[in-house]
């Protein structure tokens, strides 16, 4: 994975397709936190990030996905899943084995 993830621009861009405001998150985040976040100033803890997405009503992982994403594809969106798999089943293979 050569790219470099965008965490900030895949946050703004979901909000907006979502059409909210950064007040809409005013019962997990201040404006000014969720401003610092999109203009990449700031980095949330992952509970953080999971009370954004419960506003954003997306998991975790697609806004992250949507963060690591090289361009706008169907084809890059199943090259970058099929590599989660491929890194995520043999991991819980092994923990099922210990």
């Amino acid at each position: 994975m050569t790219a470099k993830p965008s965490l900030p621009e895949a946050l703004r861009r979901i909000r907006k397709a979502r059409g909210l405001s950064q007040e809409a998150f005013s019962n997990v985040s201040s404006r000014t936190y969720l401003s610092s976040l999109e203009r990449g100033l700031k980095s949330p803890t992952i509970n953080k990030l999971i009370e954004l997405c419960d506003v954003l009503k997306v998991h975790p992982l697609a806004l992250m996905t949507l963060a690591y994403l090289e361009e706008d594809s169907l084809n890059e969106i199943d090259i970058l899943l099929a590599s989660i798999r491929a890194q995520v089943l043999p991991l819980l293979k092994e923990a099922q084995c210990v």
